[in-house]
């Protein structure tokens, strides 16, 4: 049974800094393609950052030059470092995790909290 488990949500000011992590139970961590989405209130759910496991990355328009997408395939890990937050990010985020090769295998986890406000 595959897991995700998210941290490192929180309150945070506009313009400053969250970073958040999720660890994954997969055997075969290599295999995946790791992602974070989000979901604001009364919006659908949308792609914000995408990692192969070479480590080639994709971004949300809306987070290019704002966050960092990086993992770690000996860790099982992948984080998501958030700069120059707005209001506008506050959403829960989730880890996602897709099978490169078979894109049925498709997991996420439970959602960490992130609000930015004053």
């Amino acid at each position: 049974q595959v897991q995700l488990v998210e941290s490192g949500g929180g309150l945070v000011q506009p313009g400053g800094s969250l970073g958040l992590s999720c660890a994954a139970s997969i055997i075969i961590f290599s295999r995946y393609t790791m992602g974070w989405y989000r979901q604001a209130p009364g919006k659908q759910r949308e792609l914000v950052a995408t990692i192969t496991s070479p480590g080639n990355t994709n971004y949300a328009d809306s987070v290019k030059g704002r966050f960092t997408i990086s993992r770690d395939n000996a860790k099982r890990t992948v984080t998501l470092q958030m700069s120059s937050l707005k209001p506008e990010d506050t959403a829960i985020y989730y880890c996602n995790a897709r099978n490169s090769l078979d894109g049925s295998l498709d997991y996420w986890g439970r959602g960490t909290q992130v609000t930015v406000s004053s």
